[in-house]
């Protein structure tokens, strides 16, 4: 009997010391909610001829977790979108280098999306500043973008740790 192929998946993130099922739930939860809104508000205006237009505050927020939940996903993975045309040219010391200066530039770009989301956030906690739609306050919205990108420095990191060490492609 054919032994079963391997996920690819899995040796990727043979790595990884924190469990990527944790985004993978947090993203499916977040799509299964997508759809639950979006369905109930099709239901409705079938039926009613009127939609929830507030539900599309939480479709939003959702989906832009959904984002960075699955970024955070495809950097522990090593998943991410990445050009390697001229990365795959280069001998093992250069591409070391390059992955280097990309998780620098990785970092430091999530690093600002944290500190002026923070700032942000807490300017829309500060002046109680409150959403259109529902009137929830909007800093509850907000904050997860920090949070996110926390986590995603957290992966890349950890993808950083493990290519220096020669365990990661």
């Amino acid at each position: 009997m054919p032994e079963p192929a391997e996920d690819p998946r899995q040796n990727r993130a043979a790595h990884v010391r924190v469990p990527v099922r944790i985004e993978e739930a947090l993203g499916a939860a977040a799509m299964a909610a997508i759809c639950l809104i979006s369905m109930g508000n099709v239901v409705a205006r079938y039926v009613t001829r009127s939609s929830f237009a507030f539900t599309e505050e939480f479709s939003v927020v959702l989906l832009v977790f959904m984002t960075f939940v699955g970024a955070s996903a495809a950097f522990a993975t090593g998943e991410h979108i990445r050009i390697t045309v001229l990365r795959d040219r280069m001998g093992p010391a250069m591409r070391r280098v390059a992955d280097a200066i990309t998780l620098l530039a990785t970092t430091a770009m999530f690093a600002l999306i944290v500190y002026y989301g923070a700032q942000v956030t807490y300017d829309e906690w500060f002046w109680r500043e409150t959403s259109p739609g529902l009137g929830n306050p909007t800093w509850m919205y907000t904050i997860w973008l920090p949070i996110l990108c926390l986590a995603i420095i957290g992966r890349v990191i950890g993808r950083a740790i493990a290519v220096w060490r020669g365990r990661a492609v």
